[in-house]
C-alpha cells in the first residue's frame, strides 16, 4: 500500500516540479498526446488479443435453474439460453453491476458458526464511483466544444443545483471521493479482502484519488485561469497546441496524473472495463443441455488405425513377444 502512495505522491511532486522548473509545454501537450497514443495502442492491443484467445469449453457462470424441461421455470437473465437473455445480461451487468448486487459476505461466528449475509455496501459504492466518474468525464467535454452544447449545460445545472459555495459545489466531486474512499477503506480494513490485495490494487485507487484531488483543489481553492485551460485544450484537441501563460502548477499536476491514468489503463485491472463484454462466462448462453458447444480452434487431427501401427512396429512387437494380427510373412505375401 505505501509502495503505491509514494508513487503517487511521486508522480505529483515530479508534475509540479516540471512545471515550476519550465517544462509546462512536455506535461502540458508532448505527454497528454504520447498518453493518448498509449492508450488507444493498448486498449485495441489488449482486445485483440483477448478477442483471440480460444474458449475450449462453453463456461457461463449462473445463478439459476439452466432450461430443461418445459415444465421446470427457467431463470431468463440469471443463466440466459437465448441470445437476447444474454443480451439482457450483459446489459444489466454493464449498467447495474447486477452480479456484484448479489454479492455475500461469510464470517465464522460464535458457536463456530459460519454466516453468510447480503452485502450490498460494496455495489452501492462501486456503482456511484463509476457513474460518478462518467459524469465528471462528460462534464469535461465543455473545455474541448465550443460553443458548449445545451446537454453539457444541464448536466452541469443538474450536478451543481444545491448552488453550495462559489464556484458552486458539484454533488458528483463529493460522492467519486466518497466512494473512492469507501473502496480503498474497505481493502485497509478488511483482513480477508487485505490478505489478497497487491500494489496494483492500490495504485489505482490512490491515482485517481490524486487526479480527482488535483481537481477538486484546482477548481475550489487554486482557482486556476478557466480561460486559459481551455485555450490549451482547444489547442490540443484541434492539434495546434497553445500554452498559455499563468496558468498554474495545479493544472500541470492535474493534466500528469490524467496522462498517467491514461498510459495505465491499459495495462492494469482497469481493463476490466473492455474485458466484460469477451468474458465467457458473461457472453455465452447457457445451452449447453441443447446445443453442443464446438470448439472452433481445434486444429485438425490426424488418426492413424491399428493396423498402420501393426505395420510400423510388427518386427518390434513379434521380438517383444506381442501378439500381432498379421504377422512378418502374412504382410509380406498381403504385399
Amino acid at each position: 500500500m505505501f509502495i503505491s502512495l509514494l508513487a503517487v505522491i511521486a508522480l505529483g511532486c515530479i508534475a509540479w516540479l516540471g512545471a515550476a522548473s519550465g517544462f509546462q509545454y512536455l506535461i502540458g501537450v508532448v505527454l497528454p498526446y504520447a498518453a493518448v497514443l498509449v492508450f488507444i495502442g493498448g486498449f485495441v492491443w489488449r482486445i485483440v488479443d483477448w478477442a483471440k484467445s480460444p474458449v475450449p469449453f462453453r463456461i457461463p457462470t449462473t445463478g439459476g435453474q439452466q432450461k430443461s424441461l418445459d415444465w421446470i421455470k427457467p431463470a431468463r437473465l440469471d443463466s440466459p439460453f437465448t441470445t437476447a437473455g444474454t443480451v439482457g445480461r450483459m446489459l444489466l451487468e454493464v449498467l447495474l453491476f447486477r452480479s456484484l448486487f448479489r454479492n455475500t459476505s461469510v464470517e465464522i461466528q460464535k458457536g463456530p458458526r459460519v454466516v453468510y449475509y447480503s452485502a450490498k455496501w460494496l455495489w452501492l459504492f462501486a456503482l456511484l464511483f463509476h457513474y460518478c466518474f462518467l459524469l465528471i468525464f462528460i462534464r469535461h467535454f465543455r473545455f474541448f466544444l465550443e460553443p458548449v452544447p445545451f446537454a453539457l449545460t444541464a448536466i452541469e445545472f443538474v450536478d451543481g443545483i444545491m448552488q453550495i459555495g462559489v464556484p458552486r459545489m458539484f454533488m458528483t466531486d463529493v460522492l467519486v471521493v466518497a466512494a473512492l474512499g469507501f473502496l480503498l477503506a474497505r481493502r485497509l480494513f478488511s483482513e480477508k479482502v487485505r490478505y489478497i490485495s497487491l500494489a496494483n490494487d492500490y495504485f489505482p485507487l490512490f491515482l485517481l484519488l490524486g487526479l480527482v484531488g488535483s481537481g477538486i483543489w484546482m477548481r475550489y481553492f487554486a482557482k486556476v485561469d478557466i480561460a486559459a485551460v481551455k485555450v490549451l485544450t482547444m489547442g490540443l484537441v484541434t492539434m495546434n497546441p497553445v500554452l498559455p501563460e499563468g496558468i498554474g502548477a495545479a493544472f500541470f499536476i492535474h493534466i500528469f496524473l490524467l496522462s498517467c491514468l491514461l498510459a495505465y489503463f491499459p495495462f492494469s485491472k482497469l481493463m476490466h472495463m473492455g474485458g466484460v463484454f469477451l468474458s465467457p462466462t458473461r457472453n455465452l448462453p447457457n445451452n449447453t443441455r441443447a446445443v453442443r458447444h464446438v470448439n472452433p480452434w481445434n486444429p485438425p487431427k490426424k488418426y492413424r488405425t491399428y493396423a498402420e501401427y501393426e505395420d510400423e512396429f510388427r518386427e518390434l512387437m513379434e521380438e517383444a513377444g506381442l501378439p500381432v494380427d498379421k504377422t512378418s510373412e502374412e504382410a509380406a505375401a498381403a504385399e
